[in-house]
Parts: structure tokens; sequence; C-alpha cells
């Protein structure tokens, strides 16, 4: 960075990077304990990035936690979609992935096969 007009377009640049992790669109929260690690975690993470970005999917949020005590149901994956149940799938692999973002993430069609939780939103 050497001139003024560098550090303005990093600013804005910032600002929307900012903007999007607060948008209140499609959010994708991976626990990244370290229970969730030792099951898998970074693979999981790595291939919902991969997914996401091969299908441009920009606009999803992608979150990580800590573990929530649901230890032999790692990994856990939930994805939030605007007015929609707060779903939780469990013992989520890499291989589930595409599957999640393709059904649930794109189309909102839950799989139930993979839920362990359900939380319905405040309204």
């Amino acid at each position: 960075m050497k001139t003024l007009e560098d550090l303005k377009a990093l600013r804005e640049k910032l600002k929307g990077d900012i903007k999007v992790r607060q948008k209140q669109g499609t959010k994708i929260i991976i626990g990244m304990g370290t229970c969730c690690i030792a099951a898998g975690a970074r693979e999981v993470m790595s291939a919902v990035l991969d997914e996401l970005a091969v299908r441009k999917l920009n606009d999803v949020q992608v979150q990580q936690t800590g573990c929530i005590g649901m230890c032999e149901k790692e990994v856990l994956l939930d994805v939030i979609r605007p007015d929609e149940p707060r779903i939780t799938y469990g013992n989520v692999k890499p291989a589930d992935v595409k599957r999640i973002i393709a059904d649930h993430v794109v189309n909102g069609r839950i799989i139930e096969d993979l839920v362990v939780g359900k939380i319905e939103q405040e309204g």
C-alpha cells in the first residue's frame, strides 16, 4: 500500500466483506472444536467451501463454532435458511456435502436421514 487511494480502496473492500458476513441470508455453521476436528470437521469444511465455490454461491455464510456436547454425532453441520427451522445434520462426511448443498441450501429440501436436530426460528 503506497497511496491514500490504496488505503481507501482497501477500506471499501473490507466494508463490503463485513456486509457479506452480516447478511441475513443462508448460513452454514460447522463445529470445529477439538472433538469435531478429530472426527473430520476440517475435511467437511473444505468440502463445503469447495462446493460453494463451484456453484458460485457467494451469498452463503460459512461460520465455525466450538463443541456443543454432541461429540458422538460429529461432524455437526447446521443449515440456517431465512424464515425456516435451523437444521443440524450429524455424522456428516465430506461425501455428504454435495447433497446437503444441492438439496437443502439450494432447494430447501431437508435431508431427513442426516438430521439430528431442528430448531424453529423465533419470529
